[in-house]
């Protein structure tokens, strides 16, 4: 049987019990990522995951269950991420710097699993896509609670605060799409570059 590949560092699924659940949500997301929701069958995901198709169905009632899973847990990565930094010490500048920073390279790092997370919502049924879309208000209202933070203070010149966070973030999800670790930047370089781009982006002149 094909196994389910990893992505490097601390596991997406930490947390999740029990082992059998993250094993399967692993080969998910291989599954989702190769051939998309549509295209893949509880039997390959199965296979990748090194059980019975059978099995599948002892943690997960559906394929769209699974893949519900997968996008909750990435989400409440992502918010927790976005969460961190709007909560941590320092200037408007500086937990924007941490925020763009930290979302950019956790989309590089797990760009397979950010790459489902992001881009098969249109395959969740009706109210499992509902509470996606509340974790994503949620992590848009504490990007755009950062950046008025900021205009408040005048270190940030923002005319449209909302326009703006939803440019940032789709920057930063962006990276998912097309990120790939034999390119020429890590996800730490490029977290910084991102950081310093949105920072050119929405600060004050003087303010810099």
């Amino acid at each position: 049987m094909q196994q389910a590949h990893t992505e490097p560092g601390p596991s997406a699924w930490d947390g999740v019990e029990p082992e059998a659940a993250r094993r399967l949500l692993s080969a998910g997301v291989e599954a989702f990522a190769e051939r998309g929701y549509h295209a893949t069958t509880t039997r390959d995901i199965a296979g990748r995951a090194g059980m019975s198709p059978a099995a599948l169905y002892i943690h997960f009632k559906t394929k769209e269950e699974l893949l519900f899973r997968i996008s909750k847990v990435g989400h409440e990565r992502a918010r927790g991420i976005i969460a961190g930094a709007a909560g941590s010490d320092g200037t408007p500048r500086e937990r924007l710097d941490r925020a763009v920073r930290d979302f950019s390279r956790w989309h590089a790092e797990r760009h397979t699993t950010a790459r489902v997370v992001q881009y098969e919502l249109q395959a969740l049924g009706e109210e499992h896509y509902a509470e996606i879309v509340t974790l994503r208000r949620d992590i848009d209202s504490l990007l755009r609670g950062i950046i008025e933070d900021g205009v408040r203070a005048g270190d940030f010149a923002v005319d449209d605060i909302p326009g703006t966070a939803l440019a940032v973030l789709s920057l930063c999800v962006d990276v998912a799409r097309w990120f790939s670790a034999a390119g020429s930047r890590t996800p730490d370089e490029l977290g910084l570059l991102y950081a310093d781009l949105v920072g050119r982006m929405v600060t004050a002149p003087g303010r810099a």
